[in-house]
């Protein structure tokens, strides 16, 4: 079944109010290709094309970018090779965890025989970053030797010495410090992960083999759910521009409790259920600011950047179609306005669809009436940019380009190619441009051999300028493509000229003003989140005299931690503590209502919004 990606990934980094991910640290290209095969080989089929490619082709997350297999030996190579041909992901586990290990443990030997050259540095550089690919299985199954490990490093860079600033300040080095920090690791890596074989493994981890290997360790060892190297979840650069009905009619959110809370709701991954709430998943980072993130990629889930295989096994295996099937993310700019909802346009209700992704996308509970209320409330309130290019009934105006008009006689003209329907039947221009029903225009494979193929929903054509790629698996990357596409696979018989003509057309009634978010003097992201989540704060009004635990621990969870964080995106760094002080009474408030001591509760509530009042001219 297909939803909309109304709600989509963060993956391993601090999430800020409006879901601000950090830009992913590169990895070396082993350590990349190791861990992108830890992570498509537990999906479900396994995309063994896109595994091969991890090893023979540069990772988007690694550094240099360079092959994996360029990195290993003839036997290493002709090991790995040999398990991607069978498909063994058994045999690739292994191929693949000795790769990295036996990598390690050269670059090592290389800096032990010239502990006091220069180059020794860089080789136990290199042997630290392809240890990363381990570092968070030791530390989940084996914490005491994690922290053993730990300090290994640290003596072992300190024993290579320093050279010192034009021979001032110069250490020398230890060559026996070296040498035990080095066997400490040594003797680690050969026996967890330089074994000669593996334990079965159900699902690919970097567990040490001797947790692994045994059932009742291993079983006791949950590891943190993480998203593999390349993954981009970084909010898309520049921030879109959100445009809300009720701010245009200039109506303050805190006077709107119901719409601040799906708003929190939004930005909270409290919602789902895990791996998605742990990796902080919110609505937002697919759906910057109600427009799409076009960066948005992960790999094994993503076919290219702007969407994702919304029903395979990461999120909920019961959920799982088995079909590598990648949709493009939609913008939800003016929603209200586009039912049925779901690619396919399964769902008429918005309420519906919106439990729909919540519970079978991201495994997460049964949403309350409330939060559902709440959410759909919000969304609601998502408009479209404003286009001066056309008027209230879809037609263009003065300011629209010659090219455009001409273009408009095509868009509503009727060819043969079509059914003698124009372009104008499905996309209304008076409709927003869509029809509300969906078609099956040929982009769709049938199941099976003489089944019936998929259709998909009308898109709206308002601001689809800023939605590329097009098409429901985002397979053309313009509007010109669009164009030449429709030209081609329906004989529309159309000119160089026309096809420019309809481009242009497309481009005006798509554009929209001011798409993205400016930021100047004040007017920072660290402000545009600080204010984001005092407007959530402000729905205690509402919660706390309602005694209502349960959703207060959901928003207090959600925004205590996010305030925190922000900070980090602060310009004026010197107010970081009282920013720190402001999330510590949230949760206090949290910790207040979960144990029923509501005056006590409301006391840290008031004490907030003085505290908030009195810094709010200092923390810009």
């Amino acid at each position: 079944m297909k939803h909309l990606a109304l709600f989509a990934v963060l993956c391993l980094f601090p999430v800020a109010a409006f879901a601000t991910a950090l830009e992913q640290t590169p990895w070396a290209p082993r350590a990349a290709a190791y861990r992108l095969t830890l992570f498509m080989g537990n999906l479900s089929p396994v995309p063994w094309q896109r595994l091969e490619q991890s090893w023979e082709q540069p990772v988007a997350g690694g550094v240099p970018a360079v092959p994996a297999l360029s990195r290993v030996t003839t036997e290493e190579a002709a090991a790995l090779r040999a398990a991607l041909k069978a498909r063994d992901r058994q045999a690739l586990f292994g191929a693949a965890t000795r790769a990295v290990a036996h990598g390690i443990l050269r670059h090592l030997a290389t800096a032990g025989a010239m502990p006091d050259a220069p180059g020794a540095t860089t080789e136990v550089t290199k042997a630290r970053a392809l240890f990363r690919a381990f570092e968070d299985g030791i530390r989940a199954g084996d914490p005491q030797a994690a922290r053993a490990l730990g300090r290994a490093w640290l003596r072992l860079s300190s024993a290579l010495g320093a050279r010192g600033l034009a021979g001032v300040t110069a250490q020398p080095s230890d060559r026996q410090a070296f040498a035990e920090a080095r066997t400490v690791i040594e003797t680690y890596l050969r026996a967890n992960y330089a074994a000669a074989e593996f334990a079965p493994r159900a699902r690919l981890t970097p567990l040490p083999e001797t947790i692994s290997a045994s059932a009742g360790r291993a079983a006791d060892t949950p590891l943190p759910p993480t998203l593999p190297p390349g993954a981009h979840i970084a909010p898309q650069r520049p921030l879109p521009r959100l445009v809300l009905q009720f701010e245009e009619a200039g109506i303050d959110e805190s006077d709107l409790p119901l719409v601040a809370y799906g708003d929190m709701l939004f930005d909270s991954p409290e919602i789902f259920g895990s791996p998605a709430r742990d990796l902080k998943i919110t609505c937002s980072t697919c759906h910057n600011r109600s427009d799409i993130n076009r960066d948005f990629f992960i790999p094994g889930l993503s076919r290219h950047p702007g969407g994702m295989d919304v029903d395979g096994a990461f999120f909920n295996p019961l959920f799982n179609d088995r079909a590598d099937d990648h949709l493009d993310t939609p913008s939800l700019r003016g929603i209200r306005f586009t039912a049925p909802y779901g690619r396919d346009g399964r769902e008429a209700s918005l309420r519906q669809f919106t439990r729909d992704v919540i519970v079978t996308e991201f495994a997460g509970p049964e949403p309350t009436p409330f939060q559902l209320d709440a959410l759909v409330a919000y969304m609601r309130q998502f408009d479209f940019l404003p286009n001066p290019k056309i008027d209230r009934t879809g037609g263009l105006t003065a300011l629209a380009s010659e090219a455009a008009r001409r273009g408009e006689v095509l868009f509503n003209t009727p060819f043969g190619g079509l059914g003698d329907r124009a372009c104008a039947s499905c996309h209304v221009p008076d409709r927003d441009f869509r029809d509300g029903l969906a078609h099956d225009i040929g982009t769709g494979r049938p199941p099976f051999e003489g089944g019936t193929a998929p259709r998909f929903e009308t898109p709206t054509l308002r601001n689809v300028v800023f939605t590329a790629p097009y098409m429901h698996d985002g397979a053309v990357p313009t509007l010109a493509g669009v164009v030449a596409w429709f030209d081609e696979t329906k004989s529309l018989g159309l000119s160089a000229g026309e096809r420019a003509d309809l481009t242009a057309y497309l481009e005006a009634v798509g554009d929209g003003e001011d798409p993205y978010q400016a930021f100047g003097g004040r007017d920072s992201a660290f402000r545009l989140a600080f204010d984001e989540i005092v407007t959530f704060a402000s729905v205690l009004e509402t919660l706390l005299p309602a005694r209502d635990a349960d959703n207060i621990a959901v928003l207090i969870d959600t925004i205590a931690a996010d305030l925190a964080l922000d900070a980090s995106a602060m310009v004026n760094q010197a107010a970081k503590p009282q920013v720190y002080e402001l999330a510590a009474i949230l949760r206090a408030i949290g910790d207040a209502s979960a144990g029923g001591d509501w005056p006590e509760a409301a006391r840290q509530w008031h004490t907030f919004k003085a505290r908030r009042a009195e810094y709010d001219e200092r923390i810009y």
